[in-house]
């Protein structure tokens, strides 16, 4: 990488580390990691949902991921995976908007 493209990609880090969508991500991950069978839970279902959203479309993965929402349904109720979520969720679209803007700034095709 150039020393420019570094230098502004070191920029856009910091910028990232400065925001307030990163900064709620992280302080709600340090909160729910103080649970480590919580936090397990939690990433069990980010895992199995992540294999899921990344498998080849098939006829019956609609009703796959309805079921796995049925399974973790009561980690929903649990305020403190709820305000994880909502926090990574939010993270998580800001950096995809980020993306988009990138690639469609540069006439990536």
């Amino acid at each position: 990488m150039t020393g420019s493209i570094n230098d502004a990609a070191k920029e856009f880090v910091g910028a990232v580390r400065n925001s307030s969508e990163y900064r709620e991500y992280v302080m709600q991950l340090n909160k729910i990691k103080n649970q480590p069978e919580l936090y397990e839970k939690v990433n069990e279902f980010r895992r199995k949902n992540f294999i899921f959203q990344n498998e080849e479309e098939s006829d019956d993965l609609l009703d796959r991921l309805e079921e796995l929402d049925r399974e973790y349904e009561s980690l929903y109720d649990i305020p403190l995976v709820a305000d994880f979520f909502e926090a990574e969720t939010s993270f998580c679209r800001m950096m995809q908007d980020t993306t988009t803007l990138i690639v469609n700034e540069l006439d990536f095709q």
